[in-house]
């Protein structure tokens, strides 16, 4: 145990730019841009209104008060979605070079003479993309939700509205970031295949670790649907595409599950009558009772095992 928080910890050492504080770069930014959007496009807004119905101020009581307040304390978390789709990019290009960098500058020769494994080298990678990143995303995610959240808040209040309390009050205010914390689960299995995909092109591939990647399974699609229309052998590429070009590919995007599963999804939700984010909360947990998500994760790991084995072998490129 000792000797993995070792790894993850040298793992984020050489990658703190990509993982820490790329997420919390572009947080800041659309942070900076939404709070900025929100005093000054919207005190236009509120300006036009005072001026328009000669009021002071403007103040929103009763039921629509409390439906605000619910689907402010709902939705709010939607705010950090630009930084929840970076964290596709940050795990997807973090695989790609995990193993392949190593031999490139040739540091592997330096950490195979400590006495640690290729198994256990390769599981903190894995690690560090499948759990420590999205975490660290997720943590950021939610810290910026909750800033454009305060700013939204700041000018109603100025404006007459107080919605600090009731926000408080909601249970929703809480849950939402709860939430998304309790999907990593779901995204560490969805996201397997991807992520022992790319490690085991990393370990084998001497150059072009992207082509090889993404180029492999994209030709291999093209091929069976060209096989199929020209030769007519019968090839299903439709299958192929969604069910192995797209998972080895777009896993690590979070939410991909709900199109992976999109009929199982659907017969799911059309039996809820839920807000939409805690019917998507409830559905993605739904497409676990599928099988298509543990044979994917059952496949990311035999890929992870085939990296291994490759590290053993291939010293430097």
């Amino acid at each position: 145990m000792n000797t993995m928080k070792w790894l993850l910890k040298r793992e984020m050492w050489e990658n703190k730019g990509m993982l820490l504080w790329t997420p919390i770069v572009v947080a800041a930014v659309v942070a900076i841009l939404a709070i900025t959007s929100i005093f000054l496009g919207k005190n236009a807004s509120f300006a036009e209104a005072q001026e328009a119905f000669t009021i002071g101020t403007i103040t929103i009581e009763g039921k629509a008060r409390t439906v605000m307040i619910d689907t402010i304390a709902q939705g709010y978390i939607m705010a950090a979605l630009p930084v929840l789709a970076l964290l596709s990019l940050l795990v997807f290009f973090y695989c790609l070079g995990a193993l392949h960098d190593e031999r490139r500058d040739r540091s592997l020769l330096f950490w195979k003479s400590l006495p640690v494994s290729d198994t256990a080298t390769v599981a903190s990678k894995a690690i560090l993309a499948l759990v420590v990143a999205p975490l660290i995303t997720m943590l950021v995610a939610i810290v910026l939700a909750l800033s454009i959240l305060v700013a939204g808040c700041v000018l109603l209040l100025s404006h007459g509205t107080n919605l600090f309390g009731g926000l408080l009050l909601s249970p929703d205010l809480y849950l939402s970031p709860l939430r998304l914390l309790s999907l990593l689960p779901v995204y560490i299995l969805w996201a397997l295949p991807t992520v022992g995909w790319l490690l085991m092109v990393s370990s084998m591939a001497r150059s072009k670790v992207f082509l090889w990647a993404v180029g492999t399974p994209v030709i291999t699609s093209l091929l069976l649907m060209w096989a199929d229309r020209i030769l007519h052998l019968g090839l299903d590429a439709a299958w192929f595409t969604a069910n192995i070009t797209n998972r080895i590919l777009l896993g690590v995007v979070p939410g991909s599950w709900m199109g992976f599963e999109m009929d199982n999804v659907q017969h799911h939700v059309s039996g809820h009558h839920l807000p939409p984010l805690e019917s998507a909360y409830y559905a993605s947990w739904h497409t676990l009772t599928g099988p298509s998500v543990w044979i994917g994760a059952a496949a990311g790991l035999a890929m992870l095992a085939i990296a291994v084995r490759m590290r053993q072998r291939r010293e430097e490129v």
